[in-house]
Parts: C-alpha cells; structure tokens; sequence
C-alpha cells in the first residue's frame, strides 16, 4: 500500500509529540512501505513544519544546485516547485541529477487544490522492474550526462542554482562534486556545467538497486512538442537550457525515454491531499510528482534531509 496512512490516536493527538514518542514505529513503516501519511493529527501548519523536520532527520538538506524554482519559507523549508498550475511535474527522486540526494522527503499539505493537485507516487521497485531489460541494461553500462546552460531569461541563472553570487564558490562546489563546469563569457553571464552519474543507485538500508535518475525530465523531449520546437529553434543542442546523454556524450533514444516514462505511468498511484497532511517519502524507494490543478490556493511545502552521497564509483561501468 502506497502511502500508508497512519491515524491519531485522537484528534488532538499533537503529530511532533506523537513522532518523538513512536520514533521506532513510523521509520519501521516507511522502510517497509516507502511513503508514510499523517493524516488527522494536530498540527500547527507552516509553523510547526520547520520542527517537524528537525525531528524527521537527522540533517536538513540546504537546496543548492536546484533544479527548480523554490522559495525558502523556513529553515530548511520551501514551496514545492513553482511551476504553472496547468503543468504536469512528472515523476522523479529528488536531486537524482546529483551526486548528493536527500534519503528522506517530507511534503505538507497548507491548503489543498480547489481540483486537482494531487502529489502523485511510485514505488521504485515496480517502476525499476517496468522498464524494459534492455534499456536498463544499456543505460546503466552507458551512464547519463546531464549538461546544462545557464544563462539570462531562460531556466534558472547559476547564482539562483549554486546560491552564491561568487564564481569562485560555484568552481569549487563543481570540483568538489565532479562537476565539469566552462564559463561561456568574461563576465561570467553564462556557464555551461556536464555531469556523469549512474542511471541505479542502491539503497543504503536495504541493497536494493533502483533505476535513480533524470534522464527523462532533463532530456528535450520532455517538454511539449511546442516548447521542444521553439527550444530547438532558439539554441543549438548544445546551448539548450538542460539536456541528458549517454555518459560517452552520444544521443539518448526517445523511444527509450519514452518507455521509461510509460514505467512510471503505468506504476502511478494518486491520493487526494487534505488540508494538514504530512507526507514522509524515502526519496531513494519513492518517486514524487505533481498533477495539474485549479484555483490559485494550492499550498504544499517540502523539507528535505539526511544527505546520502552515492558511492557513484560503484556503481559506474568503467568505459
């Protein structure tokens, strides 16, 4: 069952108090199932979110080389991503673009969409076991570049990714995460970074090996067929905002992408979110997305922790 949902006791049954008393509980439950629900207790909203974190992990994740457009509500706390309300998220680990991803991921619900809205989910071990065995076989022998461009007007700039308005300290998060990174211009405007990671990443708790990555998202296919079209007029493939290759630089197959995408779907489950819900995800077993919605009112906020550097090295096919 995806997420379990975990009841009070009774209604005035304070969530901090209950996650500090039954600490053995709630982990037990999410290593088993993946993604725990806390649905109907006390809890005190966007004030109590930033406790509630520092009781779930052990280490609160800093969003840096973000992805997305977040803001920072709290310490440690942000909207989830900002994107149009008319626009499907697809399904994805969190920072799976990255040598350094957060175990645990915790959403809560401020104010549920008039319609729509859902935070959709999957379970790894069925999305993995999905995706056709010669795709896997051949990306995770072939490993994925992620390249991206950053530059004014599109995407996010590199002092909104890296956090910093300093070169210097943006070379040295590259150097110290293998980051290839190349300033296109003098006055650092654009930069262009390329990364090699596995397509797998095993779970530290358990050994389970799961597919673990963004290929699909920050491929070009990904975006609507009228975006992809005025991407490929406005830039050369390699000046694109975001784009994903095979670890040796060669092309992706869409219809690869495409069956990757099919696993997800067809692995998809969809609860409706209630006004004070709390959801707890294990980010390596459970990917997350967003379904589009209506109104203006949907408020949903994300904590992240409890960093987990992948031992990449392992888990590489050496070329």
């Amino acid at each position: 069952m995806l997420p379990l949902t975990l009841d009070p006791p009774s209604p005035d049954t304070s969530l901090l108090d209950w996650v500090e008393q039954h600490r053995e509980r709630w982990r037990t439950a999410l290593l088993e199932h993946g993604a725990v629900l806390f649905r109907g207790f006390h809890f005190e909203g966007p004030q109590d979110f930033e406790k509630l974190s520092g009781a779930l992990y052990v280490d609160p994740l800093r969003y840096v080389y973000r992805s997305t457009p977040r803001t920072e509500v709290g310490r440690g706390v942000y909207t989830a991503t900002e994107y149009p309300r008319q626009e499907t998220i697809p399904q994805h680990n969190e920072n799976a673009y990255s040598d350094s991803r957060p175990m645990n991921l915790c959403f809560h619900c401020v104010t549920p969409a008039e319609q729509g809205g859902e935070t959709p989910l999957t379970d790894n071990r069925l999305t993995t076991a999905n995706i056709p065995e010669p795709i896997r076989r051949r990306f995770e022998e072939r490993r994925i570049m992620y390249v991206r461009n950053y530059g004014p007007r599109v995407d996010l700039p590199w002092q909104v990714v890296f956090q910093t308005q300093e070169r210097s300290e943006v070379e040295a998060y590259c150097q110290a995460h293998g980051i290839e990174f190349e300033w296109k211009d003098k006055d650092g405007t654009r930069l262009r970074t390329r990364q090699v990671l596995p397509a797998v990443a095993r779970h530290p708790l358990t050994g389970e090996t799961f597919w673990f990555n963004q290929a699909h998202l920050f491929h070009v296919s990904s975006l609507a067929p009228t975006a992809q079209q005025a991407m490929q007029m406005l830039f050369k493939k390699e000046d694109l905002p975001r784009n994903a290759y095979h670890g040796d630089g060669s092309d992706i197959d869409v219809a690869d992408l495409e069956a990757i995408r099919k696993a997800y779907q067809d692995t998809l489950v969809t609860f409706p979110w209630q006004k004070g819900d709390v959801l707890l995800v294990d980010n390596m077993r459970v990917t997350h997305g967003r379904k589009p919605y209506e109104g203006t009112g949907r408020k949903v906020l994300v904590s992240m922790g409890d960093c987990y550097a992948a031992d990449v090295k392992s888990l590489q096919t050496p070329r």
